[in-house]
């Protein structure tokens, strides 16, 4: 009887061990990072904001996220210039049915729109790996979706973190922001191309008008949840041979200082 009763206890025990593991797995784990300085002007940031918000809301983003192998998602948020900004962080939330989507909209469309100065996607690339580290979740695939108008002129060179992150087995993917002309000689879809997106399967989607925006955002996300290939001429972007000069922002920053 005893013997029964601690073989049951064990199946018991292991039962509740699967359960919770199984509960952790995800699809993707996916951290946003979304640029917020001062070279756009509000009306971009809001409209960055609103095509996010407007995304997670989509019909065509929760039926990816119901597509995958297990039908859920661990998604994060925050924002960065040349820092990260305080108390942007949105920490990790499952999005499995409409409801947590709409809820994790909710929260983003509720923080209050700002910016900040300078440009460090390096920062931006290392709190989105503090975040995969501490995720509570398991998954085949993690990735930083960064977003930005510009390239890094703040913190670390982008180039050694972003090495960093792909040895970690981390993707990260780009959303090059080009309403106004750049300042980048080769475009900065190439610099992010070059210079930031790494991993397997990883892109770089360039934004060129306002009204393009919440559909370019809504495709991104699809993509990255869905695992799916983007298109081949956004697939092209990266896969030019690198040319660009990954300091460019750098030296940007200090020519304004020695003119």
């Amino acid at each position: 009887m005893l013997t029964t009763l601690a073989m049951l206890a064990s199946l018991s025990g292991a039962a509740a061990t699967i359960a919770q593991s199984s509960q952790n797995e995800v699809d993707v784990e996916l951290v946003l990072a979304v640029d917020t300085s001062r070279s756009m002007d509000y009306e971009e940031v809001r409209i960055q904001r609103e095509g996010y918000v407007e995304a997670l809301r989509h019909k065509e983003f929760l039926d990816a996220v119901k597509g995958g192998l297990t039908g859920r998602i661990a998604i994060s948020y925050f924002e960065w210039a040349g820092y990260v900004v305080p108390g942007s962080v949105l920490d990790w939330q499952v999005i499995e049915r409409e409801s947590d989507a709409l809820s994790f909209a909710d929260k983003l469309e509720a923080r209050p729109i700002a910016t900040q100065r300078r440009t460090s996607i390096s920062a931006a690339i290392v709190q989105g790996m503090s975040m995969l580290a501490a995720s509570p979740y398991k998954s085949n695939r993690q990735v930083i979706d960064v977003s930005g108008d510009g390239p890094n002129n703040s913190g670390d060179p982008v180039t050694p973190v972003r090495n960093g992150a792909l040895e970690t087995g981390a993707v990260i993917n780009g959303l090059a922001i080009m309403l106004r002309p750049s300042d980048v000689p080769d475009g900065l879809e190439k610099y992010y191309a070059d210079c930031v997106i790494g991993g397997p399967g990883s892109f770089v989607l360039p934004v060129y008008k306002v009204e393009d925006f919440a559909v370019a955002v809504r495709r991104k996300l699809v993509w990255e949840i869905s695992g799916l290939e983007p298109s081949l001429d956004i697939r092209e972007i990266a896969s030019n041979q690198p040319t660009t000069d990954c300091l460019v922002g750098e030296k940007l920053w200090q020519n304004l200082f020695d003119r």
